[in-house]
């Protein structure tokens, strides 16, 4: 049975049965295609636009070597965009073929529309696994979160483009094996990358959340942690590594907030502002009371700062005796 598409595989376009509108969207779907050249050449305009920018910016400054700094810079931006280009052209070429499939040829007769039809999906399909595969071998053998996160998102793209297909109707009954039999590979590379890629991105920003030494900054650093093992949740909600690598680090958060109070609060023991300390101290436990925590972690810190408290309020008696026996004197 005919289809009424040559673009079983992505995204469908309104096309006109005369042979001028088929020759406009050939155009159109041209103009479009990745090209290398076009990347390169964008690349080098922005560099020469930097090296010319911040050349005038040196020399207006009275730089006696406005050319090295300027040339410095335009060299990182070419070699950020050559050693990127092979990633980003990978990505590209497999959106454009996800978003615009394989260009479909004026019609001749019924029986070789089907024909080009068929061999149009089978090629594009394929080429799309092997895009996928290739992206999928280039994160692994990488180490790089961020290529992992590409590769699980090039899946999403495929799933998305497939299910679309197969709702409305698009393949052919023998071609719907072949379609499923791929989606089932992609869902389980599809997993393995965005875990894979939540799992590394939080840890590199938790120990950087560790090493920094404000405690905003402490804090924000990690929330961007939490935010990829959110997005990892949303997909695989099941995932038990993934909350309890989100319990850790909200764990730690609370840990970076009751430190803070409990450093402020000695702070001001130490300067015999015992109110004040009590009042931080008790943020401190503000926290430990209303934050996802573990109960032992709870109990222990919350039994320490009490003592503390208690502590202070001695010394805050005693004060008040001393002051009130001098003024008796």
């Amino acid at each position: 049975m005919e289809n009424n598409s040559a673009d079983q595989f992505f995204t469908r376009d309104q096309r006109s049965a005369s042979g001028s509108s088929a020759e406009a969207h050939l155009r159109t779907s041209r103009s479009r295609m990745p090209s290398s050249f076009g990347y390169l050449t964008v690349a080098i305009i922005i560099a020469i636009g930097l090296f010319f920018g911040l050349w005038w910016m040196l020399v207006s400054g009275g730089d006696e070597a406005p050319w090295l700094p300027a040339g410095l810079a335009a060299s990182v931006v070419l070699l950020v965009a050559l050693s990127a280009r092979e990633v980003v052209m990978r990505r590209a070429w497999t959106r454009y073929l996800l978003e615009n499939g394989i260009p479909e040829r004026p019609k001749r007769t019924s029986s070789r529309t089907r024909t080009h039809k068929k061999g149009f999906s089978a090629s594009y399909h394929s080429a799309a696994l092997r895009a996928i595969q290739k992206q999928s071998e280039a994160a692994d053998t990488s180490g790089q979160p961020e290529l992992h996160f590409d590769a699980a998102q090039l899946c999403h793209d495929y799933l998305t483009s497939t299910e679309e297909g197969l709702r409305n109707g698009s393949y052919s009954t023998e071609k719907v094996i072949a379609v499923r039999s791929g989606q089932e590979r992609v869902r389980g590379l599809r997993r393995h990358h965005l875990l894979t890629w939540a799992r590394n991105q939080s840890q590199a920003l938790t120990r950087e959340a560790q090493n920094r030494v404000r405690t905003s900054d402490k804090i924000e650093t990690a929330n961007k942690a939490l935010d990829c093992i959110d997005q990892a949740l949303t997909a695989f909600p099941g995932e038990t590594e993934l909350k309890e690598s989100r319990i850790a680090i909200e764990e730690f958060i609370v840990s970076v907030k009751v430190a803070h109070w409990v450093e402020l609060a000695e702070r001001s023991a130490f300067k015999g502002h015992y109110r004040r300390a009590i009042d931080r101290y008790r943020d401190a436990l503000y926290y430990l009371s209303h934050e996802a925590v573990k109960p032992e972690m709870r109990t222990a810190g919350t039994a320490k700062i009490e003592q503390e408290i208690e502590t202070l309020k001695a010394k805050q008696r005693s004060r008040q005796r001393d002051h009130e026996l001098r003024e008796n004197e």
